[in-house]
């Protein structure tokens, strides 16, 4: 009887005690602050590539915040071009309440969202505060206005099809000094095999790692799947390389082989001005123009002077010819240009 009375009693104990503790129950939750304002120093900058280490602006906002129960929250900053709606940013995790990007880096990331050289840009910026992607909070937008420089780095490809002269051999260029290099490459046949080298001498040479790798102790030289006009990318961040077909001029007609359905893609000067594309090949009797992208957005044609949308340029000898174009440029946009033709 006793047994079964202190039985009854642990039964009301637990009962009572489990009751205290949710009546007694208090929920904390996080409070996530939202995105304070952001300021700029000055929303016009001057980019000189001198002042390359100079602060180029300071930016000002504060830190996102997180109160009751604590959660990890990140500030971020976020950069795109004026016009794409942030949808690819840049962006910069910050842990102070200022960021002061010298002139180089806004440079380079100007060109890196796409801007050109020597053309005025926007560049927009907020902030992203939050823990969470369902939980994040934006600030204000700040416009920034600079016109970006020429701030590149070379690599260059000597290789057969050029006589393996270290000091004449095409160029790869990077326009932001990132590591990765691109440009067009005129193979032709029986002449694929190249290296790459960081100067116009053999002192350092890549060759072929294997599997789309190349390293500087690679004795076999590298080679072109193709001997057309190839564009080459080397990332010398991960030492890898990529073989591609150019998207920028090209013939297009019945007197290249390619006729009206296939371009004929031309060799741009890797300079970074993107203006003067060259070509040696062969031509029939018949019609050609240039056009850009391998479409007809954008396409020159008429007499020694180029209009867009001009007529076709008529071949009356056939043969084998070196041709160069210099396209006209206001701002970004192509107004002209002019060529020559010259039978080899």
């Amino acid at each position: 009887m006793k047994s079964l009375f202190f039985k009854s009693l642990a039964i009301c104990f637990i009962a009572l005690s489990l009751w205290s503790c949710k009546k007694d129950e208090t929920r904390t939750v996080s409070n996530i602050g939202a995105a304070g304002t952001l300021t700029a120093s000055t929303t016009t900058i001057n980019l000189v590539q001198s002042n390359g280490a100079l602060p180029a602006v300071t930016l000002t906002y504060p830190l996102a915040t997180s109160t009751g129960y604590v959660v990890p929250v990140n500030t971020t900053l976020q950069f795109a071009l004026k016009g794409t709606n942030f949808a690819i940013p840049r962006e910069v995790v910050v842990t102070t309440k200022t960021y002061a990007p010298t002139i180089t880096e806004v440079n380079n990331m100007i060109l890196a969202l796409g801007g050109v050289v020597g053309t005025p840009a926007q560049v927009e910026v907020r902030l992203k505060s939050g823990a969470a992607a369902n939980d994040l909070t934006y600030s204000n937008i700040v416009t920034l206005s600079a016109t970006p420089y020429l701030a590149s780095a070379w690599v260059y490809a000597p290789g057969a099809y050029q006589g393996w002269n270290p000091s004449t051999a095409d160029s790869l260029i990077s326009l932001s000094s990132n590591g990765i290099y691109t440009g067009m490459i005129a193979y032709t046949a029986g002449n694929l095999e190249f290296k790459i080298t960081p100067a116009k001498k053999w002192d350092v040479a890549y060759g072929d790692a294997g599997g789309g790798k190349i390293s500087s102790s690679a004795g076999d030289n590298l080679k072109s799947p193709d001997a057309i006009v190839k564009q080459v990318t080397v990332d010398l961040n991960k030492n890898t390389i990529v073989f591609g077909t150019p998207n920028e001029w090209s013939l297009i007609g019945d007197a290249t082989l390619g006729g009206w359905n296939n371009d004929t893609d031309m060799k741009g000067v890797n300079n970074g001005k993107f203006t003067v594309y060259s070509l040696q090949t062969t031509l029939g009797v018949g019609e050609f123009k240039f056009r850009f992208g391998h479409a007809w957005d954008v396409n020159l044609g008429g007499g020694a002077n180029l209009t867009t949308g001009g007529d076709n340029i008529k071949v009356t000898v056939p043969g084998t010819y070196t041709i160069t174009l210099t396209v006209i440029k206001t701002g970004d946009k192509v107004t002209g240009g002019t060529y020559t033709i010259v039978k080899n």
